[in-house]
């Protein structure tokens, strides 16, 4: 029966007046002691209310159970739903809309919904995944900004690799400490592809030289990060870049003359396929000929193999030494030993002007550092 004449009443009310008697329904569902058919008929009203034409109403029914975890789950499924303006107030404020929810939702709903959720305060991973996955520029965005959302380092990786090309989501995912290494290598190629596309520097340096510069300071920029990321972190770094075509022998030497011999060994692991206890096993006490057969397993040809072994040799003593300036000059003996050599191959040879331009480059970057060190203590 009050079912009944609060149906009829509805049918003659006015908008305004429709809104306060649902806001009010929706309050007493929730806070007052009704008796089971009394509830049960305070359920199929606000149901009901579900397809009044004011959104005003329907806003005003949202407003009053968005923050309850006993709202009828129905009513706040179809009102997330609903159009934007009404279902941002269940979206962001309910706690009955499960992860499951949130997930259908973003599939089925726009760009609109997908931002809403992305807005949602203690967002979960697997949600955030979903939108990692399926969301806009703009609903990535937003994900990033919301400090309370959980998101796991492969959605970061997701994110990297479907919009790191935009210059905000590239920001904002540099700026996390929990971006995974390969992540970071892959946003800082898009920075070096974004920069060689510039026609103004095209016109300036050249196109040719652009590719060289580029192709040189994502090197470096690797290199780099290949040395100050977690050891859990560099196997997945070392797939990224054999799966990218990066792991080339003039790459393996860069990193080996840098001191990045963590990630030199696991490469060494990737690319052989052996196991890394016996491969570091090697790689620090292994004689001549089973070092020479470690690396040729791992695709280095004969005709330098025998350098890369000067160069692991050249590690392993300065490490037992403990000598920093032992260290420093790894590329500088390497060269010492075979620049007036004419034995070497065309491709060893290749890769030995490849170390001394590295050494230059080292040496150059030193000078500038001690010029602006002794420029500051001048001031």
């Amino acid at each position: 029966m009050i079912v009944q004449a609060f149906l009829r009443w509805v049918e003659t009310a006015k908008a305004g007046e429709r809104a306060k008697a649902a806001n009010a329904l929706g309050r007493a569902f929730l806070t007052s002691n009704m008796a089971a058919d009394e509830r049960r008929a305070a359920r199929v009203a606000m149901t009901y209310l579900l397809d009044d034409p004011s959104p005003q109403v329907r806003l005003a029914l949202a407003d009053a159970i968005a923050d309850s975890p006993a709202a009828p789950r129905g009513v706040v499924v179809s009102l997330a739903a609903d159009q934007p303006e009404i279902a941002c107030t269940v979206i962001l404020r309910s706690p009955v809309l499960g992860d499951a929810d949130l997930v259908d939702l973003a599939g089925r709903g726009n760009g609109c919904t997908r931002a809403l959720i992305a807005s949602r305060p203690q967002l979960s991973r697997g949600v955030a995944a979903a939108l990692a996955e399926i969301g806009d520029v703009e609903e990535v965005l937003i994900l990033l900004e919301n400090r309370q959302a959980s998101i796991s380092r492969f959605s970061l990786k997701r994110i990297a690799e479907r919009h790191g090309r935009d210059c905000d989501v590239r920001s904002l995912l540099l700026e996390r400490d929990d971006l995974s290494a390969d992540a970071r290598d892959l946003l800082v190629h898009f920075v070096t592809e974004a920069l060689s596309s510039f026609s103004l520097v095209q016109a300036a340096v050249g196109v040719r030289r652009i590719e060289n510069i580029a192709r040189e300071a994502n090197a470096a920029a690797t290199i780099f990060i290949a040395g100050s990321v977690r050891s859990d972190d560099v196997p997945a770094l070392v797939e990224h870049l054999r799966q990218t075509g990066r792991l080339t022998p003039a790459f393996l030497m860069h990193a080996l003359c840098a001191g990045r011999t963590d990630f030199f060994a696991a490469a060494i692991v990737t690319l052989s396929g052996l196991e890394e206890r016996r491969v570091r096993a090697i790689l620090a006490t292994g004689r001549h000929h089973a070092l020479r057969a470690l690396l040729e397993s791992a695709g280095l040809g004969r005709d330098i193999s025998d350098l890369f072994c000067e160069t692991v040799l050249l590690w392993r003593k300065a490490t037992q030494t403990a000598s920093g300036s032992e260290m420093e000059s790894i590329s500088g003996r390497l060269l010492e030993r075979h620049r007036k050599s004419g034995t070497l191959s065309a491709a060893a040879g290749a890769l030995l002007e490849m170390v001394e331009k590295l050494r230059m480059a080292d040496e150059r970057r030193m000078a500038r550092d001690y010029a602006s060190g002794f420029a500051v203590s001048a001031a």
